[in-house]
């Protein structure tokens, strides 16, 4: 009955609605001696093809066609919505706790919720609400946070008792509740029918769909999409959209050059139940109880029960290629952990007669957050996939995102933590995956506190120093696939500890990073910072300084040996990276981007770099390690292992020279350390890596040199008022809005990308600042702690969100980065943000829904280094003055 009912969706009420699909595609059943009415043939060209018939390709193709977008092909191997579109639970849920998945389910449930009146298909919405349950303390917390994001996002959503829990849902067990979020506007749809709904839409648009087709690979030249292979013949083509979803790797792997879409499938189970003697109301609220690891929702007067379990069954690792997901094996053994989950939470469901243990595939990333975008390797390859259980949430505000990126060249959101480029061809390993999705599944409901690490795929790209540091007590996190430090564990304390610390309050790691920031401040740290991205760019002529003058905000025609700070801008001014270039020689340059940047920066440049045989970019990231020596003893350390000179006088900032350091050659120095403190970073050759860091520790025992890690640079910086790109500035933060105007050369009659919009910024002013903001209600060992992304209130009223935070052993307090925006009190209207309107605020910050007050600057506390001074100034004239 429950497969019929799904199959209902998909062939009934859509074919009855719509005569002419009967002609398009095969009926469901036909006797062997029924003819086939011959299918439409395709059109020889297009400007988009897109893969895939369920939500996300449908959505693609709903959203491009009310962009006014109209010569666009769909197609579908097998029947519209028979993938795990057809499978999906249909749950809209916008409670997210990453900000641009929360927006893009808000806008899914405000665009579901008008889909029938606009196309007459019945999408099955109803609006019933969702209460998230809370077994623990941490929990609450969690959901706290959620909640606060929600609340400024203008969604209702309210904390409440265990007891109001049981009022909106009475079969509901309490007893170990310690309380609960209550989403009144989350909904239910049946997701098969809103992607009909979808498909219906487009198509009277003039989108054309063509089902029963299946695309082999899509050719690609001279790095540019330039058609579609099918079974039924060739299309040329603009653009392509692989919305193929679990086969989206298998797409992406299928041409000559191809397109890493890093994704997994695994089996995930759901319970469907006959109706309850007394039917339950449909508008009852979907549970979700993550802590018992399932979610339950109404279905057809009974109840549809699925979950997370820890031991996921990663699917089809060595790929298989099935056009529908024909329903997978019954598995009660495995399914028999969340049963037990939704026994204890719903008692009275034990008397229910089970319908049918549902098993359909899910596709999962390494990261738990979605994949959508173009491929760094070929133009007009777009991606939207990995849904990771929450298509049906996601769908209608993917499809929108991904639809804007292929009209305009740009989202209107930041979506860079979904963007395809922020993973390499590291993750595209098949073993590395299936590894990975056994991991993310069970986390989908575990509970994430800031700072967890994933334990799966690691040490996979390590420093030359990985294992002298490990031995040295080295903890690890990773970023883009590179095993960086943490901080350093001392001899003696308990490691075991440490490594399971998770808390929303004053971590067990807070004294060991204060002893590493106050080393950095008073004699010399050591961080290995190999992670970051490096290319050269050079050339025979003046080619690679005429290009790169176009490419970035800053005037690199600057002497050789000097070292720019500079933001590479797209054409609306905003950070597509932020990153520090050296000068070499007349004709070479070398880059340095943050280390989530090296596919997405590659990218960029090759994109709009000339096509030019004399003009060279290298990703040298492997080539060399990098160590960044922090303090005022780390020019002693260095001029005595280099027998030269390092003072201010013989080694300005902001400067970088080749030297030898011991018996190593070729070390390009620079006076530079990302965090506002005096020191330098070695560029050392991977060879002599081992060698040249063996010789800075021996020669600073002396100096009192020790190992730091990332959480003491991160302390620093924030102290500093130094903005990180991906945390802090994005694709849709100019300059201007952060105090770096004197890093851009609007004055010096240079055409740059951006620029316009910059002149216009400064002679209109911005619409957000960026400002630091330091707690001073907040007790440090009692008080929850502020990670990033809690609301920013200005006279009680929101005016933005926090971007990165860290504790100041120096202040001895929390600070924060942040916009602030300026919204006219009666329209809701962006105002210009003035330095008055930022000075003469009360400022608070909401930590999981507790306020604290807050101070706000627009510059950092310079005064408070003053036995620094000169040395400091000289490097924040670097990054950062008001």
């Amino acid at each position: 009955a429950a497969g019929m009912f799904l199959r209902l969706l998909s062939d009934v009420q859509w074919r009855a609605a719509h005569p002419k699909w009967r002609r398009m595609t095969s009926s469901q059943r036909r006797t062997s001696t029924t003819a086939e009415p011959p299918p439409l043939s395709l059109p020889a060209q297009a400007q988009v093809v897109i893969c895939g018939g369920g939500i996300m390709g449908t959505s693609v193709a709903y959203h491009l066609s009310k962009m006014g977008w109209k010569d666009i092909v769909l197609l579908e191997q097998g029947r519209l919505a028979a993938g795990t579109t057809r499978f999906c639970a249909g749950i809209v849920s916008t409670a997210r706790p990453v900000s641009i998945e929360l927006k893009m389910a808000h806008y899914s449930n405000k665009l579901y919720q008008q889909l029938e009146q606009e196309t007459g298909v019945q999408t099955g919405y109803m609006k019933t609400g969702s209460i998230s349950l809370a077994q623990t303390q941490d929990r609450l917390i969690s959901l706290k946070r959620i909640a606060s994001s929600l609340n400024v996002m203008g969604i209702p959503c309210e904390i409440i008792s265990p007891k109001k829990a049981l009022q909106l849902h009475p079969l509901i067990n309490i007893h170990d509740l310690v309380g609960a979020m209550y989403v009144p506007e989350d909904a239910l749809v049946s997701s098969a029918n809103v992607s009909l709904a979808l498909a219906t839409a487009a198509s009277r648009n003039g989108v054309q769909i063509h089902e029963r087709t299946t695309v082999s690979h899509v050719t690609i030249q001279k790095g540019r999409v330039t058609g579609v292979e099918t079974d039924r013949g060739r299309i040329q083509c603009e653009y392509f959209v692989n919305c193929a979803g679990q086969w989206a790797y298998e797409l992406g792997h299928s041409g000559e050059e191809p397109v890493h879409i890093p994704l997994h499938a695994c089996e995930h189970f759901y319970l469907l139940t006959h109706p309850l003697q007394e039917p339950l109301s449909s508008s009852l609220p979907t549970v979700i109880d993550p802590d018992g690891r399932i979610y339950i929702r109404n279905w057809q007067g009974g109840i549809l029960s699925g979950g997370f379990e820890k031991n996921p069954k990663p699917l089809f690792t060595e790929g298989r290629n099935q056009l529908e997901i024909q329903n997978l094996q019954e598995d009660w053994d495995h399914f028999g952990p969340l049963l037990s989950a939704l026994l204890r939470r719903m008692p009275g469901v034990e008397a229910l007669q089970i319908m049918q243990l549902v098993n359909c595939p899910e596709s999962f990333t390494p990261d738990m957050r979605c994949i959508m975008g173009e491929s760094p390797t070929a133009q007009g390859y777009f991606v939207l996939a990995g849904m990771n259980s929450a298509g049906i949430s996601y769908g209608g505000g993917a499809g929108k995102y991904l639809a804007e990126w292929i009209v305009n060249g740009y989202p209107s959101e930041n979506v860079w933590p979904l963007d395809l480029k922020r993973f390499g061809t590291l993750q595209s390993s098949r073993t590395f995956l299936r590894h990975r999705v056994m991991e993310v599944m069970p986390l989908m409901y575990d509970l994430k506190v800031p700072r967890w690490d994933f334990q799966t795929g690691r040490q996979l790209r390590t420093s030359p120093l990985y294992d002298r540091l490990d031995a040295q007590g080295a903890r690890w996190m990773e970023k883009h696939g590179f095993e960086r430090v943490k901080y350093f564990v001392p001899p003696g304390n308990d490691l075991l500890d440490l490594d399971h610390s998770k808390t929303f309050y004053k971590p067990d790691w807070f004294d060991i990073v204060g002893s590493e920031v106050k080393c950095c401040k008073e004699a010399v740290s050591v961080i290995d910072m190999s992670s970051f991205t490096k290319f050269e760019i050079s050339s025979t002529g003046d080619q690679a300084l005429e290009s790169l003058q176009y490419l970035f905000s800053n005037d690199l025609d600057v002497p050789v040996g000097h070292v720019v700070h500079t933001g590479m801008l797209n054409e609306k001014g905003g950070y597509e990276n932020d990153c520090s270039i050296a000068r070499l020689s007349k004709r070479s340059f070398f880059m340095i981007s943050p280390t989530d940047q090296q596919v997405h920066c590659w990218a960029w440049l090759k994109n709009r770099l000339p096509d030019d045989s004399n003009l060279v970019l290298e990703d040298v990231t492997w080539k060399y390690t990098a160590l960044n020596l922090i303090g005022p003893r780390a020019v002693d350390v260095l001029s005595e292992l280099s027998y030269a000179p390092m003072t201010a006088e013989h080694f300005p900032s902001l400067f970088c020279k080749e030297m030898s350091v011991g018996y190593a050659n070729g070390i390009r120095v620079m006076s530079i350390t990302h965090t506002g403190e005096p020191g330098f970073v070695l560029y050392i050759p991977i060879e002599y890596a081992l060698h040249v860091y063996n010789e800075v520790m021996n020669m600073g025992q002396k100096y009192g040199i020790r190992n730091a890690g990332y959480y003491a640079l991160r302390s620093l910086r924030i102290e500093k008022f130094f903005a990180f790109w991906g945390q802090d500035l994005d694709a849709f933060t100019t300059p201007m809005e952060c105090g770096r105007e004197f890093q851009v050369k609007l004055d010096k009659g240079m055409e740059f990308l951006g620029q316009e919009v910059l002149l216009e910024q400064k002679q209109n002013g911005v619409y957000k600042r960026f400002t630091m903001f330091i707690l001073e209600d907040h007790d440090t060992d009692m008080d929850l702690w502020p990670w990033w992304g809690e609301p920013i209130f200005r006279n009680g009223r929101y005016v933005g969100k926090t971007t990165s935070s860290a504790y100041s052993y120096t202040l001895e307090r929390h600070v924060c980065l942040g916009f602030v925006h300026h919204f006219d009190e009666k329209t809701g209207e962006e105002l210009v943000v003035t330095t008055d309107f930022i000075n003469q605020g009360e400022y608070e910050i909401d930590i999981a829904g507790q306020r604290f007050q807050a101070k706000a600057k627009l510059y950092p506390f310079s005064s408070l280094f003053t036995q620094r001074r000169r040395k400091d100034e000289v490097e924040l004239s670097g990054y950062q003055r008001e």
